[in-house]
């Protein structure tokens, strides 16, 4: 494999509440700052976090003349709230200069047969993440599918976007692996894996892949960008470019 810039790779991430993190808002907000500052430094290519901190982070990025972009979470973690509302949401992280939409796919509607429910929310927030030039990502949740399940909703997703929109537009959308907080039984895992992650590249034709959680080291990292991986979403990324193996669940 040729060299790569690892940094390019990774989605450093924080998307923990305080109620599920035991923190105060303020203590929150310094780990959401920690986090933006740390991608600052390390040149990362983008923070994810959570709707309510895209513009304190935004501000930090435009002060320190950084280029890393600021990504969200759309209809996090369930992915059940109604279109309206996941559209509502987008937006306002678009007002708030986000530069990157990761939905939450609707895969319990999905699971029940509603296809058409799900086909028009990729639609939909798709259109509105494009039409103001930014990246749209699709969390499908691998944790609750099953393989043929995979296989489907990436399909769904990409007769959608490759139906609807411009070829130029590919690219920048993309279908993701998990929110890191789906509760799973007898230990499956709950973040992308490698075989779940060749079936969405199989599925996803033109469009863009990311694994989010279950990547815990750089020699992970490599074998997923080598299986055509472009974005890695971690809680650990400077030990993933630092080359080492993180102590904890990454994302």
């Amino acid at each position: 494999m040729a060299q790569i810039h690892i940094q390019d790779y990774l989605d450093s991430t924080y998307l923990k509440t305080p109620e599920q993190s035991g923190l105060t808002e303020e203590e929150t907000q310094n780990k959401v700052k920690e986090l933006v500052q740390e991608c600052i430094d390390e040149g990362f290519v983008l923070a994810m976090i959570r709707p309510e901190y895209v513009a304190m982070a935004k501000k930090m990025v435009q002060e320190a003349n950084s280029k890393v972009f600021i990504g969200t979470v759309i209809g996090f973690h369930e992915g059940t709230a109604c279109i309206t509302d996941k559209l509502m949401e987008a937006q306002k992280a678009i007002e708030d200069s986000a530069d990157e939409l990761d939905y939450v796919i609707n895969y319990e509607a999905f699971k029940a047969g509603d296809l058409d429910l799900v086909r028009e929310e990729v639609y939909k927030g798709t259109k509105l993440g494009l039409d103001h030039n930014k990246k749209v990502k699709w969390i499908i949740e691998t944790a609750a599918l099953d393989d043929e399940q995979i296989a489907n909703i990436t399909e769904l997703i990409r007769e959608v976007v490759t139906d609807n929109f411009e070829e130029k537009n590919y690219k920048d959308v993309y279908v993701k692996s998990s929110t890191g907080f789906y509760k799973t039984e007898r230990g499956k895992p709950a973040g992308a894996t490698f075989e779940g992650m060749q079936i969405v590249k199989d599925h996803a034709g033109p469009l863009s892949i990311k694994a989010a959680g279950g990547v815990r080291s750089y020699a992970d990292a490599l074998k997923m960008i080598a299986l055509g991986v472009r974005r890695i979403g971690t809680s650990s990324a400077k030990k993933i470019a630092d080359g080492k193996k993180p102590t904890n669940s990454d994302y």
